[in-house]
C-alpha cells in the first residue's frame, strides 16, 4: 500500500517533486473488511488513514461483475482494490497521516507531526533523535467523522484563554504508578495546572468543555467540513470502534454467472455497440463459449440487460426492498437446486443428496442441499464509527467513500467455495412459532432491540419520528442460533476453523433456511469437506451431536437463565462458552441468539424446536 506522498529535495528555485513513499502491504481482502476507506492503519511507529476512492489508482484493477447486486447499489460494476507497482507508475491505494498529533517519548513534547521537523521518510524528534509515537486518543462520532483529540481544550479548561493560543507548548507524560488514564498526564508550559486523561471517555466531560464534532473527514482530500449534530466520543486509536465496515453481498445464481450471461460479464459487453460485440464473438470467444452462445442471442441479451438496468435506475429501488429481493431469489435457487449443463464453467452448483432424508426430517430438517460450488461478491459500500451499524441506521451514519456525487464502481472482493443449505420443516416450524411461551421469550429480545432503535432514533432525528421495525421473530432467532450451533460443530468435524465458515440466513414468512459456507478467499476456502457435512449420513450424526452440545454451557445456569446478554442486550441464552462465533462468521455481530429456543429450557417451560412435533 503506497502511503503519504513526500517531497524530495530539489535545486533552489525549482518545485519540489512529490513522489509516493511505499509504506507497507496489506491483502486485498483486508481493504474491504479491515483496512478499508476511512480506517486507521499502524505502520511501524506511524499511523495513517486509508484515503478515499478518488485517490485510488484503478488503471489496472480487475473488474468484478455481479449484476443483481450492482443494480441494487446503483453502480455498473465492482473492482478489486489495486496493487502498487511503482516501477510501472501505479501506486495502488494511498493513505494520509492521521492522527496529526505525535509525541516524543524522551522530551514528552505533544504537537502536530509537522512541528517535529522529522527527516524525510521518518517519524523522529529532530532534537532527541528518537522515534515518535502517534497520539493514542482520537475523537469520533457515529456519523463517521474523526478528529484529533482536543488536548489544548482539555488542559485549558476553566482558564482565561479563549480558544486561541496560550503561547505555551503541550507535553504528555505517563506515570509509573498505574496503567489507568489517571497516569496519563497532560501539561502546558503556560503554567495552567496539569490534567490527567481520566474522564476523557465520558461524553458528559466533553459536553462541559463544549467540545463538539467538527465534521472533519481526513480520509478525503480537501473535503469540506460537514455540519454534524452528533456528540463526539473519545476513542482509542487502535480500538475496533473507530471503524465499522458497511458491506453488502450477493451470491451468483442462475442465470447470472453462466452461459450467455457469463460471456457478457467476462468480456464486458454491456454498453458495447453491435459491431464490437460481433468482433468479440468472432475473435475472443473460446470454442466452448461459441458452442453455447448464439451471436444474435448475445446481442439481444445485452440490450435486454441494458434496458433492465435503465428501468432499475429510474425506479430507485429502496435499499431494504432490493436486498430482500436478492435473498428471496437466492433462497429459491438453493431450494430448487441447479446442475449446469453448459460448457462454460458454472459459478453455482447445488443438488440434493441421493440418500433418503427421513433421518433428518425427524430432527425438523426438511431438506439438505449440497452447494458444491458458489461465488459470493462482497462490497464495501460505506463505514461508520462508534455504535455498530444496523440496517435501521439513517443515511447520515453511512460515511462517504469519495467526494464524488456519483461513482459507477465500488471496491469489492469475491469468494469461491462450497456450502450446505438446510431448510426447516415448514409445518413443524409454524406449529412451534405460535406457542405462547416461544412468542413471549422472543418478545424479550424484540423489546430490547426496539428500545435500542428508539434511543438511536431520538438522538438522530428527534423523539417524534417513527422507529424502524425490528427483524426479531421466533423464526429468525431459531435459524440464527441453529447456524451458530452448526458452525461450531462442523468446525470440529469438517476440518475448517470456525472463522473460515460463514452463515447466510433466509428468514421471513416465506423463507426458513440457513446456508453455511466457506467464507475466506484464501486456501481455507477450498479444502473440501464442508459439502460432505450435508450428506444425510453425516447430518444424522452431526446434528444430534450439535444439539446435545447446545443443551449445556459451562456458564449454566447463569447463561440459560439470563434475561438479557450480549452487546445491547439483544441475546438471551448465548455466550462465548456456547454459541457465539468469530465476528467474521456472523451476519449480525453475534446478536439475536437464544439456544433455549432450539433445545428448550431445563424446566421445559419454553419448548425448543427440537422437542416439538407438528
Amino acid at each position: 500500500m503506497p502511503g503519504l506522498p513526500s517531497s524530495r529535495r530539489c535545486r533552489p528555485g525549482s518545485s519540489p517533486k512529490v513522489v509516493p513513499r511505499k509504506l507497507g502491504m496489506v491483502r486485498r481482502s483486508q481493504l474491504i473488511t479491515t483496512y478499508g476507506v476511512g480506517a486507521m492503519i499502524a505502520i511501524d511507529n506511524e499511523s495513517f488513514i486509508v484515503a478515499g476512492l478518488d485517490s485510488w489508482d484503478t488503471r489496472d484493477t480487475t473488474e468484478i461483475f455481479e449484476r443483481r447486486l450492482a443494480r441494487v447499489l446503483g453502480v455498473r460494476s465492482f473492482r478489486l482494490p489495486p496493487t502498487p507497482d511503482l516501477d510501472r507508475g501505479t501506486d495502488g491505494v494511498r493513505v494520509r497521516r492521521f492522527p496529526e498529533y505525535y509525541s516524543c517519548p524522551k522530551c514528552s513534547a505533544l504537537q502536530p507531526f509537522g512541528r517535529f521537523n522529522s527527516p524525510t521518510g521518518h517519524a523522529k524528534c529532530l532534537e532527541c533523535e528518537i522515534e515518535l509515537v502517534p497520539s493514542r486518543f482520537v475523537l469520533g462520532c457515529d456519523n463517521g467523522h474523526i478528529d484529533d483529540f482536543p488536548y489544548w481544550k482539555w488542559i485549558h479548561r476553566g482558564s482565561d484563554h479563549s480558544g486561541g493560543s496560550c503561547g505555551g507548548s503541550i507535553s504528555i507524560n505517563t506515570l509509573a504508578s498505574s496503567a489507568s488514564l489517571r497516569s496519563v498526564v497532560i501539561s502546558c508550559s503556560c503554567g495552567v495546572p496539569e490534567v490527567s486523561m481520566e474522564g476523557a471517555f465520558r461524553t458528559t466531560e466533553l459536553n462541559k468543555l463544549r467540545i463538539r464534532c467538527e465534521g472533519r473527514r481526513p480520509w478525503l482530500r480537501d473535503a469540506p467540513v460537514e455540519a454534524c449534530d452528533q456528540q463526539p466520543r473519545t476513542m482509542q486509536r487502535g480500538s475496533s470502534s473507530t471503524w465499522h465496515p458497511i458491506m453488502r453481498s450477493a451470491l451468483s445464481i442462475p442465470p447470472w454467472g453462466e452461459g450467455i450471461h457469463a460471456v457478457i460479464e467476462r468480456h464486458r459487453l454491456i454498453g458495447a455497440p453491435d459491431e464490437v460485440i460481433r468482433w468479440v464473438y468472432s475473435n475472443q470467444l473460446r470454442p466452448s463459449e461459441k458452442h453455447d452462445v448464439d451471436l444474435e442471442d448475445l446481442i439481444h441479451e445485452v440490450r435486454e440487460i441494458e434496458e433492465q438496468d435503465r428501468l432499475a435506475a429510474e425506479e430507485e429501488v429502496h435499499y431494504a426492498t432490493g436486498f430482500d429481493s436478492l435473498r428471496n431469489e437466492e433462497y429459491k435457487s438453493l431450494v430448487r437446486g441447479h446442475r449446469s449443463e453448459s460448457r462454460v464453467a458454472s459459478q453455482f452448483e447445488c443438488e440434493r443428496p441421493a440418500a433418503d432424508t427421513a433421518p433428518i426430517q425427524e430432527l425438523g430438517i426438511d431438506r439438505s442441499m449440497l452447494v458444491k460450488r458458489l461465488r459470493e461478491v462482497r462490497v464495501l459500500t460505506s463505514f461508520s464509527r462508534g455504535a455498530i451499524p444496523t440496517d435501521a441506521d439513517p443515511a447520515q451514519r453511512h460515511a462517504a467513500l469519495t467526494l464524488a456525487t456519483h461513482i459507477d464502481w465500488l471496491p469489492a472482493m469475491e469468494v469461491s467455495g462450497e456450502g450446505v443449505f438446510l431448510r426447516l420443516d415448514e409445518n413443524r416450524l409454524k406449529s412451534w412459532e405460535t406457542i405462547p411461551a416461544i412468542i413471549a421469550r422472543s418478545e424479550k429480545i424484540r423489546r430490547n432491540h426496539l428500545e435500542l432503535l428508539r434511543g438511536r432514533a431520538a438522538v438522530d432525528r428527534g423523539a417524534e419520528t417513527s422507529v424502524p421495525e425490528s427483524p426479531v421473530t421466533p423464526r429468525f432467532l431459531l435459524l440464527h442460533t441453529l447456524a451458530h450451533v452448526l458452525i461450531n460443530e462442523w468446525s470440529l468435524d469438517g476440518g475448517y476453523p470456525a472463522a473460515a465458515l460463514r452463515e447466510r440466513l433466509y428468514a421471513d414468512e416465506n423463507m426458513a433456511g440457513v446456508l453455511i459456507y466457506t467464507a475466506t478467499s484464501d486456501s481455507a476456502g477450498s479444502l473440501g469437506g464442508l459439502v460432505a457435512q450435508g450428506e444425510i449420513a453425516s447430518l444424522a450424526s452431526s446434528l444430534p451431536a450439535a444439539f446435545e452440545r447446545a443443551t449445556w454451557c459451562s456458564n449454566d445456569p447463569l447463561c440459560m437463565e439470563s434475561e438479557a446478554s450480549g452487546a445491547d442486550s439483544v441475546n438471551l441464552a448465548a455466550c462465548h462458552a456456547c454459541v457465539l462465533l468469530p465476528e467474521t462468521s456472523c451476519e449480525t455481530n453475534n446478536s439475536f441468539l437464544d439456544r433455549a429456543l432450539l433445545v428448550s429450557t431445563p424446566s421445559g417451560s419454553v419448548p425448543g424446536y427440537l422437542t416439538t412435533r407438528p
